[in-house]
């Protein structure tokens, strides 16, 4: 009798949180069709170079039924033979009787294990570059919104000079560049495992085909190519080294520093009440405090971030405890470790993309915070617009300094506002600038080539970046968070 679902422990990076599709690609259907795939390719080939006994009809046995999978009498199997591979070579040839003698010919498990994890990886990979791709889009277009509006810079999380809202953003935009540039990279270098037999000499093959040195070559390059790879690896033992796996969940790690940091700046600046996530007419921040609209998608994404990070270590510890030909104390880690990596990455990249499309920016608030230090900030040029008017560098100094540190004292003692303006014109010393102070306060001058920066960077690197994906960010992608 089956559990009820609310009985037994699920995973919530599936039940609670990824998308459909990534959720689909590390189910167990998407695992065992593609072994099927894999044992076809496998007879296709052995078939094409001249190997007995494969019929038409057997391949075409093995095509119709790729999907056709009985769990229940490949469960039972599996309890008998206490082995997954041979279970379902069982039950694949129990829907394919023609091709039941041929299915797993001179493979090893890792042939279909192995082949298969790197086929859905790449699948993987491509579900989140697209992703990734709307993310940098969305977050492209709030850049240029706001590549003007001036707010104050923070170093140390302490006020500093004035930058953009857009130019901030840019700085979380490049290091998406930089992961979008690994999750390609990635991609293109996934090499296939092939057909390399037990412990990767492929004597079974050569036994095969009687000697045939060159029909194995062939063999492998067949699989290779019908698998929808174009090179595969040239040694392997019985596995294929997981150094590849650490190509592949390194680039999802570095993805995860990077969306921590993001998400902690719009915390940071949501406290500040500069900007805010999007938030839902019905949502509620908190069970107690009403009033509250806390960032909870971008906790989620510091939280499952931290979580990703961490996972290069099994990835690297597992390729470095792989003993000789291979040990299987890497299976149960890799089981665990590659779905979540990609679960993970996918939704992070999901909420990313919500925060994006719909993040609020409070200029009032942000106009208020530079009105109370800006005036520090103009101290120089109001020095040196006294300088031009005849003025001592070193007398001015000092007005500015006694006068600085009383509007200072005003701000942190008594909690007043920075009056230092206004004790600047009530300084008779300071007439001959008093009709250029507003010049001088003008906060669009403190912001430097801020503008000019987003502008340049988003024409000569970011849009050449999405330019081959044009015809995937011409369609409308949406990106719903669950609670």
């Amino acid at each position: 009798m089956d559990q009820d679902k609310n009985s037994v422990y699920s995973s919530p990076l599936v039940s609670r949180y990824a998308s459909k599709e990534m959720a689909a690609l590390f189910s167990p259907n998407t695992r065992y069709a593609t072994w099927r795939t894999l044992w076809m390719n496998l007879a296709i080939a052995e078939r094409q170079l001249g190997l007995e006994g494969i019929s038409d009809e057997a391949i075409e046995q093995m095509r119709e039924n790729i999907y056709n999978i009985d769990y229940e009498l490949i469960n039972e199997e599996e309890k008998k033979r206490r082995h997954d591979v041979m279970a379902h070579v069982h039950g694949f040839g129990v829907v394919a009787p023609k091709a039941a003698k041929i299915i797993h010919l001179g493979a090893t498990s890792c042939y279909v294990t192995d082949n298969a994890d790197l086929m859905i990886m790449r699948k993987g990979l491509e579900l989140l570059i697209n992703k990734l791709v709307h993310v940098i889009d969305a977050l492209k277009q709030f850049c240029l919104k706001y590549k003007d509006l001036p707010t104050l810079g923070f170093t140390h999380f302490q006020p500093a000079q004035l930058t953009t809202v857009g130019k901030r953003a840019s700085l979380w935009l490049l290091d998406l560049m930089i992961d979008l540039r690994n999750l390609q990279r990635a991609r293109d270098d996934l090499m296939f495992r092939g057909v390399k037999g037990t412990t990767g000499t492929q004597a079974s093959f050569l036994t095969l085909f009687n000697g045939n040195h060159e029909k194995v070559e062939q063999l492998d390059e067949l699989v290779t190519k019908l698998s929808g790879f174009e090179k595969a690896l040239p040694v392997t033992g019985q596995t294929y080294t997981r150094k590849l796996d650490n190509e592949v969940i390194a680039p999802l790690s570095s993805f995860a520093s990077s969306a921590h940091k993001i998400a902690t700046d719009i915390r940071l600046l949501a406290s500040l009440k500069e900007i805010e996530e999007p938030f839902e007419k019905d949502q509620i921040g908190s069970s107690a405090m009403a009033y509250k609209r806390n960032p909870m998608r971008s906790e989620r994404i510091c939280s499952l971030s931290r979580h990703l990070i961490t996972l290069i270590s099994n990835a690297l510890n597992t390729t470095a405890t792989q003993w000789l030909e291979r040990t299987l104390d890497d299976s149960a880690i890799r089981r665990v470790t590659i779905p979540e990596a990609f679960l993970t990455a996918d939704i992070v990249l999901s909420t990313l993309h919500n925060i994006f499309s719909g993040m609020v920016v409070y200029e009032k608030v942000i106009s208020k915070r530079i009105s109370m230090e800006l005036p520090f900030m103009a101290t120089e040029n109001i020095i040196m617009a006294m300088v031009a008017k005849g003025a001592s560098r070193q007398e001015c100094h000092e007005y500015i300094r006694v006068l600085s540190h009383q509007a200072a004292s005003m701000v942190k003692i008594e909690g007043k506002d920075n009056d230092l303006i206004e004790r600047i014109r009530n300084e008779p010393y300071f007439t001959p600038v008093l009709g250029e102070l507003e010049r001088l306060l003008d906060s669009s001058t403190f912001i430097g080539r801020a503008p000019q920066q987003v502008e340049s960077f988003i024409k000569n690197e970011v849009d050449k970046a999405l330019e081959p994906y044009s015809e995937l960010l011409g369609k409308t992608f949406t990106s719903e968070v669950n609670v």
